[in-house]
């Protein structure tokens, strides 16, 4: 129905010049529901759990939570966005075509190395069967489902389900809510504040590149 409304709204204003006749198109509001979440100790059973041969899909699975990226950020990395010199992950043309940085931390580097030495990749960091392109969003779903069913976790776990772990336990850890906005450049309700009255408040990126939360992760198999 929204899409529906937004096409008609578009016909109206733009196409016709009439904007008067959408004033009464109206949006459905859909409940908004609270996310579930693994437990450390399940994130580890499920990256253990993922499919071989090889650490492919353990090292995919371990930097969806570890970066705390969304399934189609993971699957289009290459092996040149992991810097592990400034210990960051480069993610282009994420979600609303942005680039950005996540956190690296020493034991996903770790992970990724091993991962690496296998495959010796020069280009995409997660290769599909044809090595000029990476695997699919829908692969990594798929792998996922495989993991969470070998490790007896429910069919309801995506690669999303271990960004918002990758969240929630950074939350449970004390870490300040502004600091994982960073970290997940998003943006999160917050109350007002003396430098601003507004509702959602924006952190520099430079809060972390700097050293704020360099101890904010630390990957559950450590």
């Amino acid at each position: 129905m929204n899409t529906q409304a937004s096409a008609l709204r578009f016909f109206f204003t733009i196409t016709l010049g009439r904007a008067d006749l959408a004033h009464q198109l109206a949006r459905t509001h859909y409940p908004r529901k609270l996310p579930r979440v693994l437990a450390a100790d399940q994130v580890a059973r499920l990256i253990e759990a993922s499919p071989g041969p090889g650490l492919k899909y353990k090292a995919a699975l371990g930097i969806a939570y570890g970066a705390g990226l969304r399934g189609g950020e993971v699957v289009m990395l290459r092996v040149g966005d992991i810097d592990s010199k400034r210990m960051l992950i480069r993610v282009e043309m994420g979600k609303g075509r942005k680039d950005r940085h996540a956190m690296l931390s020493p034991q996903l580097l770790e992970l990724l190395r091993a991962w690496w030495l296998q495959c010796r990749s020069r280009g995409w960091l997660f290769p599909g069967r044809d090595p000029l392109l990476p695997i699919t969003v829908r692969q990594l779903n798929r792998v996922c489902h495989m993991a969470a069913e070998a490790a007896g976790l429910g069919s309801w776990v995506t690669p999303h389900t271990l960004r918002h772990s990758f969240a929630t336990h950074l939350l449970e850890s004390n870490i300040d809510v502004r600091v994982i906005q960073v970290l997940f450049e998003t943006t999160t309700n917050c109350p007002p504040t003396a430098d601003g009255d507004a509702d959602h408040v924006s952190v520099p990126s430079a809060l972390w590149r700097n050293g704020t939360c360099s101890e904010a992760i630390r990957l559950s198999w450590d």
